[in-house]
């Protein structure tokens, strides 16, 4: 426990300066920089499950997925955005892991191999790029990575408060097959942990979101993607018991690897740009 809560507290303090410092860059090097370990420890993953991804390709269209859609925008196309350019990339790496499959000598795998290498750019990256999205949302800087780290801290607070949560009231097994440990009286501390915070940090510091969050509206929206942190962390606990493995890594002390600091904005992310898209 203590050497999570030390983990939590230098990300944070990284993250902070990183973004004081060099801003939107800081931000968008630093989620495609996750999204890009994480990947790689997905493919770890479904290789101890029999499969054989294409890794350093998934990884290569891994950053330029993360990168391209800020860095095109802000530099080429003068901030008009190129609404095709992540689903082209993600086509662009279908047609490149299916010419390599069938380039391969060994026959075995063929299929699982094209599976696996998509299926991690689709879940990781394509999924995660929507953070890059919604740090293009807002004209105004503050607000842009204001509200983006409202949107992490909302989804990352669930993880606490389901943890403090089900350590104090925990009795119901919330899916004992997938991840014992956590309960349906952990997933509700998380869900009203995240609806008050993501309605304080709209109170306290309004002018680092945009004007329609209110912390009326902060609340049942924070509440929702904690609903969606949940059902994202089962998704990555169902991955790892299926491979066999207790954490995707050891990268961060107390924590795990990159996916276990990630997992739960997967799912989260995409649903947060949509709701923001209609609060912009």
């Amino acid at each position: 426990m203590t050497s999570r809560i030390l983990s939590t507290l230098l990300l944070w303090t990284v993250i902070g300066a990183s973004l004081s410092f060099f801003g939107l860059h800081a931000a968008v090097i630093l989620i495609a920089l996750l999204a890009t370990l994480t990947l790689h420890e997905f493919y770890t993953i479904t290789e101890k499950m029999g499969a054989k991804p294409f890794r350093w390709l998934g990884l290569i269209l891994c950053v330029v997925i993360m990168t391209a859609p800020f860095y095109v925008t802000v530099y080429l196309t003068e901030g008009d955005e190129l609404v095709g350019l992540v689903p082209g990339l993600l086509a662009l790496s279908v047609v490149l892991s299916a010419a390599l499959v069938l380039g391969a000598r060994d026959n075995s795998q063929r299929i699982e191999t094209l599976a696996a290498t998509v299926l991690g750019l689709l879940y990781v990256p394509f999924m995660l790029h929507h953070l890059v999205l919604l740090l293009m949302l807002y004209a105004d800087p503050a607000v842009a990575l204001g509200t983006t780290l409202w949107v992490v801290a909302v989804s990352k607070f669930c993880d606490v408060g389901a943890l403090l949560s089900g350590l104090a009231f925990g009795r119901h097994k919330l899916a004992p097959v997938i991840s014992p440990k956590k309960t349906w009286e952990g997933a509700i501390g998380g869900v009203l942990v995240s609806a008050g915070l993501g309605a304080a940090l709209a109170y306290f510091l309004p002018e680092y979101f945009p004007e329609s969050l209110t912390p009326a509206l902060a609340a049942p929206i924070g509440a929702l993607l904690a609903v969606v942190t949940i059902v994202s962390d089962l998704i990555e606990s169902a991955l790892k018991r299926r491979a066999d493995v207790k954490d995707s890594g050891t990268l961060i002390p107390g924590i795990g690897g990159a996916f276990d600091l990630t997992d739960s904005l997967i799912l989260t992310a995409p649903v947060a740009y949509f709701i923001f898209t209609f609060l912009a």
